[in-house]
């Protein structure tokens, strides 16, 4: 059982700016919902992050909401929030895959996110997660997003040279004249 093992938690980063994060929560399990989201902006606010949170229909719109943020509006980072409970359908599996898939994928082109939604066989294991005082789920996502945050901004001024480089350049660097060759 995974609620009696132990694991390592990194340190909560540090920040020399603000952080602005969007929590994105599904609350079709309400109190579950308000168990993570507890979690999250407890995180948050230990980490001096500023946040504000939106509600969407289900765990699938959860990746579209991000998506639009992630490009028209400035957030640092984005914790996704919410529960799936197996039910009687393979419509679970649906929802758990593609919203998972959905999240990764906005990850790969660079939003910093946390994924909170918990995917569950029952309402006891989703209880147990979402609680702040025992899995505490929503603090999770919203560490992963923080420490995403960090790295994006350790990153962020690097450049690599991508491209070619002017001609002139090519010269300098190989020892020879400033100017164009002479013939």
């Amino acid at each position: 059982m995974a609620g009696s093992e132990t694991h390592y938690i990194l340190p909560r980063p540090a920040f020399d700016k603000p952080v602005k994060v969007l929590i994105v929560v599904a609350p079709y399990y309400k109190d579950i919902a308000d168990n993570l989201l507890a979690g999250a902006r407890a995180e948050l606010e230990a980490a001096g992050a500023e946040h504000e949170t939106i509600e969407v229909p289900g765990a699938l719109e959860i990746p579209s909401a991000i998506a639009l943020a992630h490009g028209m509006a400035n957030y640092d980072g984005y914790v996704a929030l919410g529960c799936v409970i197996r039910g009687e359908t393979t419509h679970y599996d649906t929802v758990c895959n593609d919203s998972s898939r959905g999240l990764t994928l906005l990850g790969l082109q660079g939003a910093c996110l946390g994924n909170g939604i918990l995917t569950v066989e029952n309402r006891a294991q989703a209880e147990v997660r979402a609680d702040p005082a025992d899995q505490n789920k929503g603090g999770g996502a919203a560490a992963a997003a923080l420490h995403l945050i960090a790295l994006a901004r350790r990153w962020g001024g690097a450049t690599r040279g991508v491209g070619f480089r002017p001609a002139s350049e090519e010269i300098r660097l190989a020892g020879g004249s400033e100017g164009p060759a002479s013939a």
